[in-house]
């Protein structure tokens, strides 16, 4: 059971951790490689890997567009929600088998949850891929979860996933860290006001003023969360 939060980790954990899932958590970033080019294919359209890149850690929308665009067709909202309704589709199938894990992100999660630290689950994927992918993930870990299209189009890289995490959380999003491998989630996390845990999976990630980079998840644990965010403090006055 997860402790009870002062909404400010005073403790000396963060006052929450909120995760970040495709890329991060697990590995299903190849599976929407699957999906993608599928759907580029059956626009009659085609995908380079720098255009598949790009559109790491975007939502369901926006990634409907920008593969209409490679196929040269005209981004109407029918043809958007055709897209998009076809990708679900292909991706709710191929998250009916088990994801795999990011290297140390099960035991992560678990650690967390032992050290009673409350956790949010912020991810782009829309509530049916989400609940899905949970089935794999296990819904125990965490105490709420912000999907990509709960934010009203406030997707990231926008602070309002990570803003609203903390909030149904009850704790301050500056107290938080947030657990990133993309572009547009560390953003969204650092805008939000947290310290942002960077583990790169497919792309590169920019350094900044409230980011930590591991290679990895191994070994993570709430004091470990706690130390990148006190260090990362002392980085920002100095």
């Amino acid at each position: 059971m997860t402790a009870p939060s002062n909404g400010d980790g005073r403790d000396g954990f963060p006052a929450a951790v909120l995760w970040d899932m495709d890329g991060t958590l697990v590995d299903s970033e190849k599976l929407w490689d699957v999906a993608l080019y599928e759907a580029a294919d059956w626009l009659g359209g085609g995908l380079t890997e720098a255009q598949r890149a790009a559109l790491v850690g975007s939502n369901m929308d926006s990634t409907a567009r920008f593969l209409l665009g490679t196929a040269e067709r005209e981004p109407e909202p029918e043809a958007v929600a055709e897209v998009g309704d076809w990708i679900r589709t292909r991706t709710f199938g191929l998250f009916s088998d088990e994801l795999p894990w990011r290297p140390g992100a099960q035991e992560a999660l678990a650690a967390i949850r032992d050290a009673g630290v409350p956790s949010a689950l912020v991810t782009s994927t829309e509530r049916g891929l989400t609940e899905q992918a949970l089935n794999t993930i296990g819904r125990q870990y965490f105490d709420v979860t912000v999907c990509g299209d709960e934010v009203g189009g406030q997707n990231k890289p926008h602070p309002r996933p990570y803003l609203l995490a903390a909030e149904l959380l009850g704790v301050h999003a500056g107290h938080c860290v947030a657990v990133e491998d993309s572009p547009p989630g560390a953003s969204s996390a650092e805008a939000a006001g947290c310290v942002v845990l960077v583990v790169p999976n497919d792309v590169a990630v920019d350094a900044g003023p409230r980011r930590v980079f591991r290679h990895s998840l191994v070994g993570v644990d709430a004091s470990v969360l706690a130390g990148l965010a006190e260090s990362c403090a002392v980085q920002a006055m100095e």
